[in-house]
């Protein structure tokens, strides 16, 4: 039997945070494609949102799609890459929090500007899968 915090419990560590980065790749890749169904598909329905960008929290998946669609119809948004650096995760049991700095090439009224923030995206373990709960994403002062 390993004592708390021994080698098996490192080993047990270091693949959660293993799943829970390759669920944040998936989101952050997916984004940077602009592929919405599979973007969307990383959060779960109920799960909240406070961007910078907008005026309000977002309380659910279906508020956050639905401002996409109107950022697509009305501004031309698009988004044409993503990379994300400085990354870390926090495991609290069966929730994650991941934060990290993210650069993204953003189009907006037919312009294309890099954008620098940060974010934080709280994951929870789900029917065996970690999916995105909340994500909270603020502006990066430049360096």
């Amino acid at each position: 039997m390993s004592a708390a915090g021994g080698p098996a419990a490192a080993a047990a560590d270091e693949a959660v945070v293993a799943a829970v980065l390759a669920a944040a790749d998936a989101i952050v890749d997916d984004f940077g494609h602009h592929r919405t169904a599979s973007y969307f598909a990383g959060f779960t329905p109920d799960a909240t949102f406070v961007f910078h960008t907008a005026d309000r929290r977002l309380e659910s998946r279906a508020e956050y799609e639905e401002l996409w669609a109107q950022w697509e119809r009305e501004d031309g948004f698009r988004v044409h890459g993503c990379r994300s650096s400085d990354r870390r995760v926090q495991l609290l049991g069966d929730t994650a929090i991941f934060t990290h700095s993210v650069d993204s090439r953003i189009e907006l009224g037919g312009s294309v500007d890099d954008v620098a923030e940060r974010e934080s995206i709280v994951f929870a373990l789900r029917d065996g899968r970690w999916l995105a709960v909340h994500e909270h994403l603020s502006p990066r002062a430049p360096a």
